[in-house]
Order: C-alpha cells, then structure tokens, then sequence
C-alpha cells in the first residue's frame, strides 16, 4: 500500500482558506445587471455566473471546458451488518463496471466531456485480475481493505486517517496540474451513506434519526439497524465530536478521508468544486470544519433523497443547483449540473450590455 510522497502537515492543514475575491464578485454582479435581460429575470443563473467568475478571479469568466472527476473507493466494515441493501461485493464490481466506462457517471461525463479518474482508496479486493498498469493507477494511493466497524471501533487509525488525507490533497494538485478549472468528487462503496450520517451528525450535533436515510433502498428494519449503529458510533465517539480529524478518523474511511482531502486543497488551490450527494457533501462540510471557509470555493450540484445532505448543505450556505430526486451517487448529479455552470458562464461572456442595445 502507498503512502503519499507529500507529508501532512495538519497545522497547515487547518489554517482558514481565503474566499473568492469579492471585488470580483463585485465587478461580476455589476456586470449581470447590466446586461440586456430584465432585472432578475437570470435568477440563480446570474448567481452562479457570479461565482464562476469570483472563483476565477476574473470577469468575464472563462468557459469551464476543463473539468475533472475523481471517484474513490472504499470499502465499509459497517456494511456487513445489515444497513444496505446490497452486499459489499458490489463495491469492486461496480469500481470494474467504472473503470470500463459502464456506470451511470460514465454516460453523464461522456455527454459532457468530463474526465473520470477512478481510485482505490480502501476497496476489499486487491484486483488481482486487472492489467498490471490499471492496477497500478486504481491503487496509486490505496490505504488499507475495508474501514473498521464504526459502532465498535475506529474506522481508521490516526496515522491511516492523516495519510489518506494527505492522498486526497497530492489528487488535487495533480489534477490542477492536469488543468483542472472545476473538480468534483464522487463516490464508490456500499456502506458509505451510514458512515456519511454520521459524519454530519457529530458535526452538526444531531441524533441518528435527524440524519440517516435510506442509502441504497433499504427497508424499515433496515433503517432502524442503521439509526441504532449510527447512534452507537456517535455515543462511542463521545467527546472526540469537536475535533474534524478525530472525528472522521473514528467514523469516516479511507475513501471519505481521501475525498476530503482533495476537496479542501482544491479550495486551498483557488479551484472550485461542485459537490454531488450526500458523500461530497460530508466530505466538504469535514473539510470546512478542518479549514474554516473552505465551503466558499464549493457549490452544490444536486439535492440528494438523504436527510443528511440537505442539513449539511443549510449548515455551509449551498443551494443545490439542480433536484431530481437522484441517489445514484457516483458523482452523478454533480456532473448533470456542469451544463448549468458553463450556461452561466455563457451569460456573462456572449450577453450583450443593455446599454449596447438601447437605442442612441
């Protein structure tokens, strides 16, 4: 297994991440309301459009044509005791069903032109069957097999948690390095949704039921066994709640903590990210909490059907851009929002100014 080649540096790590410029902001708003539309009339269009440009530093913003995705992977030792309703063997078939451009974010990347990395942050197979140099790229930054049972013990051991962390950071760079004008994050692993919660639960101070759903369509006695496990983890969590780190060390996984990392180093990089479900929305709002104003470089691409995701996305000041009732994970909705990005920043750039259009 390999550790990243950049130390972590957690003091660094937690400094507070500088917004947007808003004098930007300011220069972009001003130039919304005076294009030819009626006052208004662009909604959360203009609004994004704001956005796009403050996170770029310029108006107008250039065309996002560079965007970039990266699925991690992991496995959930939670999994195993009845809070899906699939088995843990899906997660590798479906990290090979990726790899192979079969999956449902697949389509949606291909139609939209966006790249897909996968990653192997902690899943229970070592694909041995893969092409040495597939399994090479999938495995660059693999932590462990599987996360610890969250209700028993720690997901992750401290070291294990800080080198994931530092994985998803090294990511990010290398996908700036890459170009990248706009990242997301998705997500592969059955157990996740359990884990997620409770994330948001601890952080936000909330009981199991305020938060849990269900994942991938479980039933009432499902969701039940899931309320009880995440209330187990919060109550062995206990006073450790009020540190992110130690929080996600004891109830996160490999693959949570990588994607973490990689979203506030994007942030810390000056490089929006457009968050998909429930997930994404964890891992921003553990990073907002590791590096306060982080969530400012971060919008929100989808409502997910989880309960989770919404109170986490009112708590960091994100409206979705789009609800479609969508719980494929995968970084799907986020991906389905990408063409309502670049629309706005369409306006901003080929609109004309109303005062090019009145009449001398």
């Amino acid at each position: 297994m390999n550790d990243p080649r950049a130390p972590l540096h957690l003091d660094q790590l937690r400094q507070s991440v500088a917004p947007p410029p808003a004098h930007v902001a300011e220069a972009a708003a001003k130039r919304v309301a005076g294009l030819a539309t009626p006052p208004g009339a662009l909604g959360r269009l203009g609004e994004l459009a704001v956005w796009i440009a403050a996170t770029q530093g310029q108006v107008p913003p250039r065309q996002l044509v560079n965007v970039r995705l990266v699925v991690f992977a992991g496995d959930h030792g939670v999994a195993n005791y009845g809070v899906s309703a699939f088995p843990a063997t899906i997660t590798a078939a479906t990290v090979r069903a990726a790899l192979a451009g079969r999956l449902g974010v697949n389509a949606l990347s291909l139609a939209h032109g966006i790249c897909v990395r996968v990653l192997d942050m902690g899943v229970d197979s070592d694909f041995a069957d893969l092409p040495k140099g597939t399994r090479n790229a999938l495995q660059k930054y693999k932590i462990r097999r599987s996360s610890g049972v969250l209700h028993l013990e720690d997901a992750l051991t401290r070291r294990e948690t800080e080198t994931a962390l530092a994985a998803g950071a090294l990511v990010a760079r290398e996908e700036v390095e890459q170009g990248a004008q706009l990242v997301i994050s998705g997500d592969l692993g059955i157990g996740n949704t359990t884990a997620a919660a409770a994330l948001i639960a601890a952080g936000l101070g909330l009981r199991a039921r305020d938060v849990v759903g269900r994942g991938t369509g479980i039933d009432d006695a499902g969701l039940e066994r899931k309320v009880g496990i995440v209330d187990a983890a919060l109550t062995r969590l206990a006073e450790r709640a009020s540190d992110p780190i130690e929080t996600l060390a004891a109830l996160g996984s490999a693959d949570l903590a990588a994607a973490t990392g990689y979203l506030l180093t994007a942030a810390r990089l000056r490089v929006p990210a457009l968050l998909d479900g429930l997930m994404a929305v964890a891992c921003a709002y553990t990073a907002d909490r590791i590096a306060p104003g982080a969530s400012q470089w971060f919008a929100a691409g989808h409502r997910s059907t989880e309960p989770a995701q919404s109170l986490a996305l009112s708590s960091l000041g994100l409206v979705p851009i789009l609800d479609l009732g969508l719980s494929l994970g995968e970084g799907s909705g986020a991906v389905a929002a990408v063409p309502i990005l670049r629309s706005a920043a369409a306006i901003l750039n080929d609109v004309a100014k109303m005062n090019d259009v009145l009449p001398e």
